[in-house]
């Protein structure tokens, strides 16, 4: 119940003794990409022998891709719609209504950029040209300015003492971890409908290109500018998870009933700010140039009425002009936010086998549980107060909700012959929210095992999750796509993101009927197949901007609503907020199958074994229907939609190991299929599947373990791709090496 995403297993090692340490380390075939870090583990006993107390602790530190350039199909690459017609995932796309020096858009000197120096030169058009891109050219594009993987270094640390005291076992334990960054991300600029209106009275314009207009009876014209020479707007964050707990395990009545009981408390501070980000208010009053009515220098038309303001003229005419004062007045580094994220949980459970049927021991367990979430912000920063900066703000995350909970469940076995071991389960859970109410929840289950070789298994659940804290009250997130609109074209938009505070838990109804094989005439060999069918009602999502422009096209007027046009009838952003579906459902089949081969069978001299795995998954349909419009997602594998997914996916291995020595090689394989299907004119709709090799190696001399890797080992290029690949490999060719050391 509410715990469908984001949950972690921690396997312990309650048996640790002694100290391990390692380390380890990658890199890509293009020599960037650079990871490495350490690692140790410590386990001891103590009050002789009914102690036990553990600790780890891990450091990563991965530089990331800062170049999306340097990896084919990922650079400067975008939806593009070709002048003549159709649309074509293009690379090598530029800006062509902004240029880093400034690109006269209107009038007598249209098409003309500025040097360094002030003077005017043509700007060299790609082609085709839409009006805001192009193909060739010079210039420059957002996809060249965000990172390929983003930089990170992470800190964990885990420690548990235990204490065995009769039947009870009495623990706590601590988590901590650290995750920072700062990396830069694209360029503000001014383009299309924000292109810089500039007088000819502008005393940072050179007297010739001044003359030009007097001549031309021109008093302004409109400019696009890219500002790299400011410097790229960086994103930086440090996420510190505190996290404690209590509790006991026990058993009584001679082991026949066993208990458990735990109390948690944990907290997520995250840390967010924005660095040379432009305030719209400050750049608008920068750009606002006139000359001094007694000395003639460049100032701020604010300071003719206000001699005491703070603002400072901005030289926006060529690479590099600005003075640095003015700079720092037109952006800001201020953007910052602070989420405290609360978590504490209180839980008690009782499981037992109370009495015996004809075919064995009934087994039952019974449990009750309670959760208090919360978020609260603070430090906003009072620009994103404001909602001040042009591009991002940030803004206040605050809210939270109780949920109490109790479950029951029961297993029965009803046939236990050689020939047939069938058992009956059930669980059921009853849960109530404190900010939508109560809802229920419960599984279904029937197992049958025929001799010892052929399991079949059958379940129906009915799952419930409801919204999480930043599902119900982020306030708003922005991000940059590109997006098809008609006959507009394509072009890149903002989308605006939020919580809503009315959302409903989803209903869920799953159905898996599967089977396991283990034949006895092939020792070491296993088969698993299992079918699943899942529906969501109301499921809870954000649809992207692309999803939201094809579902008003299908005539969702609601969706419409949220589409804001400029007078040029192109978008100017999207809002987006998370909402309840009408349904999602899916359904496909999992495969695995594995064959343990001892080589001493083949010949009694030969040591170690063969190790073949295998699994598949395969999805034909996957839907979402908002009331209005069904869309079908399977096959659709473009990063711009949410639900898309490769109707196939499938991994193999073959590992040889033996007690010195492990090598094996792995077979990755992601079906292809339409980047968007709802594009019917997209040229390159077509995506080809991927097939990817990776080799493995450990050797083990007595207590040190040393291991080689290679991923992507013939390099497969991603295919081409907007905004950044999710299902295939972007990275290519990647080493890694690692050592570890016992004591």
């Amino acid at each position: 119940s509410g715990a469908v995403g984001g949950v972690v297993n921690i396997m312990l090692n309650e048996k640790l003794e002694g100290l391990t340490i390692g380390a380890q380390s990658g890199v890509s075939s293009r020599e960037d990409a650079f990871r490495y870090g350490f690692d140790a583990t410590f386990g001891t006993r103590f009050g002789d022998g009914a102690g036990h107390f553990m600790i780890g602790i891990q450091y990563l530190n991965d530089e990331g891709v800062l170049d999306r350039d340097s990896r084919p199909n990922l650079g400067s690459t975008t939806l593009f719609s070709k002048p003549s017609g159709g649309r074509v995932i293009a690379q090598d796309v530029n800006y062509s209504n902004a240029s880093v020096g400034g690109l006269i858009t209107t009038g007598v000197l249209a098409g003309q950029t500025f040097e360094r120096d002030g003077t005017l030169r043509p700007f060299r058009f790609g082609s085709p040209n839409d009006g805001s891109s192009m193909v060739g050219g010079e210039g420059t594009s957002l996809r060249d300015e965000t990172a390929l993987s983003a930089p990170y270094q992470r800190l964990n640390g885990y420690a548990r003492a235990s204490f065995q005291v009769g039947d009870a076992k009495l623990w706590v334990d601590g988590s901590y971890s650290r995750m920072w960054a700062e990396y830069p991300f694209y360029a503000e600029s001014n383009r299309g409908g924000s292109n810089i209106t500039v007088s000819r009275d502008n005393p940072f314009l050179p007297k010739a290109v001044r003359d030009r207009l007097i001549a031309a009876n021109q008093t302004s014209f409109r400019m696009g500018r890219v500002f790299e020479d400011y410097g790229y707007r960086t994103f930086g964050y440090t996420r510190e998870t505190i996290d404690a707990a209590i509790g006991i395990d026990g058993s009584f009545g001679g082991g026949k009933w066993r208990y458990s009981a735990y109390y948690g408390h944990g907290q997520l501070i995250d840390d967010r700010g924005y660095l040379n980000q432009k305030v719209d208010a400050n750049f608008t009053r920068a750009i606002d140039v006139v000359a001094h009515p007694v000395t003639g220098a460049p100032i701020c038309r604010v300071a003719l009425t206000d001699p005491t303001t703070a603002c400072r003229p901005l030289n926006v005419f060529g690479e590099g002009n600005a003075d640095p004062a003015a700079v720092a007045y037109a952006f800001s580094n201020a953007a910052h936010v602070r989420n405290t994220t609360k978590l504490d949980t209180a839980a008690v459970s009782l499981r037992g086998d109370p009495f015996s049927l004809w075919a064995g021991p009934v087994s039952i367990a019974i449990g009750a549980e309670a959760r208090w979430e919360s978020i609260e912000s603070s430090g906003l920063d009072p620009i994103s107060a404001a909602r001040g900066f042009t591009t991002f703000n940030f803004s206040e995350l605050n809210g939270g909700f109780n949920v109490k909970e109790g479950f029951a469940e029961v297993a029965v076995p009803l046939l236990d012959q050689d020939f047939s071991k069938l058992e009956f389960s059930a669980a059921g859970r009853y849960s109530h929210y404190s900010n939508t109410g109560s809802v229920n929840s419960w599984k279904l289950g029937l197992t049958n095992r025929i001799y010892s070789e052929l399991l079949l298994r059958v379940s129906r659940s009915r799952d419930i999750r409801s919204g999480s804290l930043s599902e119900l009250f982020t306030n708003r997130s922005t991000t940059r796509s590109t997006v098809a609109d008609g006959t507009n074209g394509s072009y890149e938009i903002i989308t605006y993101g939020g919580g809503n505070q009315a959302l409903n838990p989803e209903i869920g109804e799953t159905t898996t009927v599967g089977a396991s094989w283990s034949p006895s005439f092939i020792p070491g060999f296993s088969l698993s197949v299992d079918y699943f069918d899942i529906r969501i009602k109301g499921a809870i999502s954000t649809l992207s901007g692309q999803d939201i422009i094809t579902r008003c096209a299908n005539g969702n007027a609601a969706l419409c609503g949220q589409i804001v046009r400029g007078s040029d009838n192109k978008i100017t952003h999207i809002f987006a907020t998370f909402v309840n579906l009408a349904e999602y459902k899916t359904h496909g089949i999992d495969f695995e199958a594995s064959y343990n081969l001892p080589l001493s069978k083949l010949s009694a001299s030969w040591p170690g074994t063969l190790k073949f795995r295998g699994l598949a998954t395969y999805v034909p349909s996957l839907t979402t229907d908002d009331g209005v419009s069904k869309i079908e997602y399977a096959g659709e594998v473009g990063e711009a939609l949410p639900f898309g997914t490769p109707k196939w996916r499938a991994s193999g291995s073959l590992t040889y190991q033996d007690q010195t020595l492990s090598v094996d090689a792995r077979l990755r394989y992601v079906a292809g299929g339409m980047w968007n299907s709802a594009l019917k004119d997209l040229e390159n709709n077509a995506i080809k599947a991927r097939t990817y090799v990776d080799l493995g190696a450990r050797v083990t001399i007595d207590k040190l373990t040393l291991s080689l890797n290679v991923n992507n080992l013939f390099d497969v290029d991603p295919p081409l791709t907007t905004t950044g690949q999710i299902h295939y490999d972007q990275i290519g060719r990647y080493f890694s090496t690692s050592a570890k050391i016992r004591f």
